[in-house]
């Protein structure tokens, strides 16, 4: 590999809308396994419980936790997708297998990828929250959040300031998803990729995924087309967006406690 780039992605916390691994989902199409980790050592089983499956009441798979790591080339650039469910056990130890790996195959940057639930209409083009190990790695130009910052953990994280000691640079890119949402949110992850794409100059055909997060567009308008309640909230949040705000981080960890207390199923919660 020649100066390859890990990716990161993980199901679970700071991953609203699927944001982070629906992109990389898309990354890893006919990309090839170089790492699977074992899952009694990341998961405890009653916390996040593997999926049983049936067919006419008859046992037929069990499908366990997981986390990959894929390597795949594109745009002349060697990428290292690390992906799967957001580990409960472990971290410290994972993480420092994923950094020994990194340095092994000479990775020459971290780009974590992710999604933040915050108070956005999904009726507007999706925007991005941009973290890193230095300022000048954000860049002055960048979204990001202003003051100190202090919230839950997350596996990313972690394995960002573990790269971090082993003198690996990182970036992190966060779509903000409408904290309304309880569904997959295919914008999130489209915004995600352009900007991967953008950064790394990797040449991404993205038509098929624009054309399906416009799709979702209208399907999330006409549910609240038929709902005054959402409507009307919407509506408001247009009115905060179109009129400018700024990303603090008492906002932003105020949205992510809310999201942390109020998740829910379906379109919209």
């Amino acid at each position: 590999m020649t100066a390859p780039v890990l990716v990161s992605a993980f199901d679970g916390w700071v991953n609203a809308g699927d944001a982070g691994t629906a992109a990389a989902e898309f990354l890893i199409q006919d990309a090839v396994e170089v790492a699977v980790f074992e899952p009694d050592d990341l998961f405890d089983y009653r916390d996040t419980r593997p999926v049983l499956t049936f067919a006419e009441g008859v046992v037929r798979s069990m499908a366990w936790p997981s986390v990959t790591m894929f390597h795949r080339s594109q745009g002349g650039r060697d990428l290292l997708v690390v992906t799967g469910t957001e580990p409960s056990l472990g971290w410290q130890s994972f993480v420092s297998t994923v950094a020994d790996l990194a340095a092994r195959f000479g990775v020459t940057e971290l780009v974590a990828m992710g999604g933040i639930p915050w108070a956005a209409p999904h009726t507007r083009p999706v925007t991005l929250i941009t973290t890193g190990s230095t300022a000048e790695r954000i860049g002055l130009e960048s979204d990001h959040p202003e003051g100190e910052l202090i919230v839950p953990g997350s596996i990313s994280g972690a394995l960002e300031l573990s790269l971090i000691e082993r003198g690996i640079p990182t970036v992190g890119f966060w779509a903000r998803v409408p904290n309304y949402l309880g569904t997959r949110f295919g914008a999130a992850s489209l915004a995600l990729l352009e900007r991967i794409d953008l950064h790394l100059g990797l040449g991404l055909d993205l038509t098929e995924l624009a054309a399906a997060a416009d799709a979702q567009r209208v399907h999330l308008d006409a549910i609240a087309d038929g709902r005054p309640d959402v409507r009307s909230m919407i509506e408001q949040l247009e009115a905060l967006v179109d009129g400018g705000s700024t990303t603090s981080g008492e906002q932003l960890a105020s949205e992510i406690e809310r999201f942390l207390r109020n998740r829910g199923d379906g379109d919209f919660d």
